[in-house]
Order: C-alpha cells, then sequence, then structure tokens
C-alpha cells in the first residue's frame, strides 16, 4: 500500500494528549532540552495533522490559580480555535498530582481538606469540559497511594476516593453535562504503590458507586506492562465489560518504569493486536496517544506524525490479516473442533445439566489434537514484516 494512505482521516478518531506536546525533555536526571508550546500551538499542530481531537488537563490550558477573568478569555479564545481548526476536545482530566499540595493524595490524602480542595479543582475542571463539548472526564490518580504502609488503611483510602466520586457523579447530573468518568490504572509511579493498580480492580471499584453507569475506564499501555500484563488482554476485559471510554496508547518495555515510548517503538505485536482489537469489536471511541518525545528532539512532530503513522499501518496490517486466507483457514481449524458441543453451556437448565453429566468424552482423542499455532504465530510475524 502507498505510504501516502497512511494518512490520518477524521473518522479514524485519533486524539492526543497535549501535554504530552508539551513535555519539554526534562527528566529526573536532566533538564529541558526544547523551547516550550503553547497549548494552541499543539492544538493547532494536531489539527493540521487532521487529528480529530486532543485530551488536556486542566492546567495544560488554564493556568493554577488563574482569575476568572483571564480563565474565561482563554476559553473564549480557545472555543473559537477549536471552530477555526474543526478539532475537538474529547477528554479532560484534572492536575492532581503536580502541586506540593498533592504530595501524599488528592482524592486519597489524610487531610480532609486536601480532599474537598481536590474536589473543588475537579468541579472546575468539569465546568471547562463541558463548556468545551468534552464528554469522557479522566481520573488517574498518581498520587493516590502510598510508600508507607502503615501511614494509611487501603480501605479508608478507597473509600475516601469513592465519596469524591460519587459526589462529582451528582454534580454532572445536577447539571445535566453529558459527561462520563473514566479511571485509568497503573501499578505505580510517582508513588511507590498506587491504588487502582489494573482494568480488573478498577472494574471492581466502579461496581461499588452510586452511578455505575456513569463511570468506565481508559487503560494505557505503558502501565498495563508496568505490571508484566498483556495489553491485549487488558483492553479486552475493560471493552467486554461495556467500560472502554477511551485508550491511552504508547510503547513501553515490561516492569519498567513508565517510559511512554512511541506506539510500536517496543512491540510491534503488542500494538496489532490492540488496534486489532478495537476494529474487530467497533470500539467507537477516540484512539489516544499518551507518549512523550525524545529529549533529542527539537519539537514534537515528528514524534506526533510516527505515532499517527504507525496505528494507521496497524489498521491496514488487520485487514491482511482479515483477508488472508491461509490466516482464516488456520483459526478455522482452531475453532472448529467438536460443534455439537458449542450450545452446551450457553444457558443453565436442570435438563442441560443433566445431559452435561451423561455426556461421555473420548479424553484420549481430545488430548490428541493438535493445534497450529506455531505457523500461525509465524505468519503473523511475517505479515508484520510484510513479507507475507
Amino acid at each position: 500500500m502507498p505510504s501516502h494512505s497512511y494518512a490520518p482521516l477524521k473518522e479514524d478518531k485519533f486524539a492526543f494528549g497535549i501535554w504530552c506536546l508539551q513535555n519539554r525533555g526534562r527528566d529526573p536526571f536532566g533538564d529541558v532540552t526544547r523551547p516550550e508550546l503553547s497549548a494552541l500551538e499543539c492544538i493547532r499542530g494536531l489539527a493540521q495533522r487532521n487529528c480529530y481531537g486532543f485530551e488536556f488537563h486542566d492546567n495544560d490550558i488554564i493556568p493554577f490559580g488563574a482569575a476568572p477573568a483571564q480563565r474565561d478569555q482563554i476559553l473564549r479564545d480557545l472555543k473559537k480555535a477549536l471552530g477555526d481548526w474543526g478539532i475537538r476536545a474529547t477528554m479532560a482530566t484534572t492536575n492532581l498530582f503536580y502541586h506540593p499540595i498533592f504530595k501524599d493524595g488528592a482524592f486519597s490524602s489524610t487531610d480532609p481538606a486536601v480532599r474537598a480542595f481536590a474536589t473543588q479543582k475537579v468541579i472546575h475542571a468539569l465546568d471547562i469540559a463541558a463548556e468545551l463539548g468534552t464528554q469522557v472526564f479522566v481520573f488517574w490518580g498518581g498520587r493516590e497511594g502510598v510508600e508507607v504502609d502503615a501511614s494509611k488503611d487501603p480501605v479508608a483510602a478507597t473509600q475516601w476516593f469513592r465519596e469524591a466520586l460519587n459526589f462529582l457523579c451528582e454534580y454532572v447530573l445536577a447539571n445535566d453535562y453529558d459527561i462520563k468518568f473514566s479511571i485509568e490504572p497503573k501499578p505505580n509511579e510517582p508513588r511507590g504503590d498506587l491504588y487502582l493498580p489494573t482494568v480488573g480492580s478498577v472494574l471492581a471499584f466502579i461496581t461499588t458507586l452510586d452511578h455505575p453507569d456513569m463511570c468506565g475506564t481508559n487503560p494505557e499501555t505503558a502501565h498495563i506492562k508496568m505490571a508484566g500484563l498483556n495489553p491485549y488482554h487488558e483492553f479486552a476485559q475493560a471493552l467486554d465489560a461495556g467500560k472502554l471510554l477511551d485508550v491511552h496508547l504508547n510503547g513501553q518495555k515490561p516492569l519498567r518504569f513508565d517510559q511512554d515510548l512511541s506506539f510500536g517503538s517496543d512491540d510491534l505485536k503488542d500494538a496489532f493486536f490492540t488496534i486489532k482489537l478495537l476494529l474487530d469489536h467497533q470500539y467507537q471511541g477516540t484512539i489516544g496517544f499518551d507518549a512523550h518525545p525524545y529529549r533529542t528532539e527539537a519539537d514534537p512532530w515528528d514524534f506526533v506524525e510516527r505515532n499517527l503513522r504507525t496505528a494507521k499501518i496497524m489498521m491496514d496490517k488487520v485487514r491482511q490479516f482479515n483477508e488472508n486466507k491461509e490466516i482464516q483457514d488456520l483459526l478455522k481449524e482452531i475453532h472448529g473442533a467438536s460443534p455439537d458441543h458449542r450450545d452446551l453451556l450457553a444457558k443453565f437448565s436442570k435438563d442441560q445439566a443433566r445431559k452435561l453429566k451423561d455426556l461421555t468424552f473420548d479424553v484420549n482423542a481430545l488430548t490428541s489434537r493438535r493445534l497450529p499455532y506455531e505457523r500461525l504465530d509465524q505468519l503473523v510475524t511475517e505479515l508484520l514484516l510484510g513479507v507475507l
């Protein structure tokens, strides 16, 4: 396929966190390496690259402590720019981790005044999100955790988190905002251990909320691999539960600090199967990127284009996978066994249970069946290498 066909389209629904573009290359061991970009410069650059949307923290666009008049002027300018450039604010979140007031958590702080301040900050951010037409509002609990287990009862900390989310759900309902909440799991960093570290823990927590229908999750590739888990499976669990509200794609070497590498730069199979899951199951949300340019870059635009292009290439690879006769024949062989038993467990009844108990299975025959996984995996490898 010619390279020009990998250009992003609005219908791809790609979005970038503008904090990624505002990353100036600073890390714990070195200072900045490139100039600062304003929020409007970031958004304009994404629009020029045909991105569907952008994602933002409250303080990415409005400075911490800004006066109401300054806030209102910034929003007027931003809304005009969005209309002029044809791009949407697809996801909003609150920065509850940078200011030192959150040194021991926001919703899980031991100080109820800090918890109240954090909730107030979110309310102001929700007002901004509603004004911009944003429908997904994320909670990433970067400071919601501990280094010293003796300092907090995790049950109490979870209760505080629940109280805040219940309060905020009621605020959204009271103001008739068209917004759903999404919780972004991460196992650690910047805290030694973070609460709600995986998709499963988030899904379990959501069931305890007063309005679980208003809440979902947005897994991130890097966070999943930091926990040593499989992104394909974690995204699938959220999707199967009907709770996949947004996705954050990037790259990551397993069991390391949060690297936020470009999508597909570390593991092409992870990238491929993530995109395959989203396409095969007709995921309707935006495809967000939360990655950061290398310190060596002068600006973020090659980095942005690289991520978008990789995602588009993977979309084409999914099409090739689904149309490849040998691959599809292997899948039919793998999934075609024992058709008479296919609906046996579809619905329980006493008669069906009795039927199951009376069945005789040829264990040796079932055991002797061989599955062509080596060939299938090789075909996927060759597909991704471009030689199939």
